[in-house]
This record gives C-alpha cells, structure tokens and sequence, in this order.
C-alpha cells in the first residue's frame, strides 16, 4: 500500500484552476486526469460553479497572510470536507487513501483533495509557500497569479519567468534612473 499524501499536485491543481479558469466541466476533469486524478465524478448540473467556489474559497487562504488566519480557514474548509480515509484500489493503481467519501461530485472531490492537500504542502513545505505573485503587488503591474512554492530552497515569489524579468527590468531601471 502507497500513502497518497495529496500534497503537491493538489495545490498545484488548485492554483493551475485558479490562475486559469476552465469553461466547463469537462475541461476541470481533464485538469484533474492531467495531474494524476483517475477516478470518475458522478456528473451534475452545477458542478462547474460549485468547483468555482471551492476555489475562491481556496484563494481566502492563498490571500492569508497571518499563519494563524490562513489555519483557521483552511481548517474549515478541511472540516466542510470532512469524510473517514478509507482504502482504495481503483483501476489497478494499487492500495493507496482517499480523504473522501465515495461517489462524491466533482467540486466535493476537489473541496476534501486540496484542503487536505494543501495543509499537506503548508505543514511540510512552510507556511510561507503558497502566495500571490510578487510581480502584482507593484502598482499597475497586473498579476494575480497564484504561486506554489515547490522548490528546493523554499524562495519562489514569481509564478513565471515573465514576471520575475519584469520584476528585475523595474528594478534596473529604478536603480539606473537619471538623479539616483
């Protein structure tokens, strides 16, 4: 038996949803498949709009900044999920854990992986790694972009390339400006 620990993907599928919005249901499954997710979701008519507010609730604790705070809502979104782990063994993936109940929705699914998965990624990883991009808290600069900290040395502010050259291009430039 493997243990699932839901950590990383979870968030990154999380933060791949919020930095990206799907269209449709269709289109969060297939992000689900693209991160390691095989079981079904029993499809209903509001799936897409449920899932929408698992992940704005999701952003409240990305936008926490206090530790404490950012437990306590991860804590209730974790206590909203709230299901026994059970062992599973669907399509032949081997004995692992699901922190859910079976034959739950899609955005109850999502709401129970990412909760636990992300206080996973926080408790192991720091609490400090999962954050907005640094390049939109500069006036004008327009990211909103979610970053989840997956490095080694625990220091990613940026969520692309793009964005830490513009960054360093600002900071060049208020360093070469004419009078400094």
């Amino acid at each position: 038996m493997h243990l699932n620990p839901y950590g990383e993907y979870a968030v990154l599928l999380a933060a791949s949803l919020a930095n990206d919005w799907p269209g449709d249901r269709a289109a969060i499954v297939a992000r689900t498949r693209d991160v390691g997710m095989t079981m079904g979701f029993p499809e209903a008519p509001d799936d897409h709009p449920r899932t929408r507010r698992v992940i704005d609730d999701w952003l409240t604790v990305v936008d926490a900044i206090d530790p404490k705070h950012r437990a306590r809502l991860l804590n209730a979104q974790m206590a909203a999920a709230t299901a026994y782990p059970r062992l599973t063994d669907h399509d032949d993936e081997g004995w692992h854990l699901h922190y859910r109940d079976e034959e739950q929705s899609l955005p109850d699914v999502l709401r129970a992986v990412i909760s636990v998965g992300t206080a996973l990624h926080l408790t192991t990883r720091g609490m400090h790694r999962l954050r907005r991009c640094a390049a939109g808290q500069v006036p004008g600069d327009p990211c909103s972009a979610v970053v989840v900290d997956i490095t080694r040395n625990g220091r990613q502010r940026y969520c692309s390339v793009r964005c830490a050259n513009r960054a360093a291009v600002r900071r060049h430039r208020a360093r070469t400006e004419p009078g400094r």
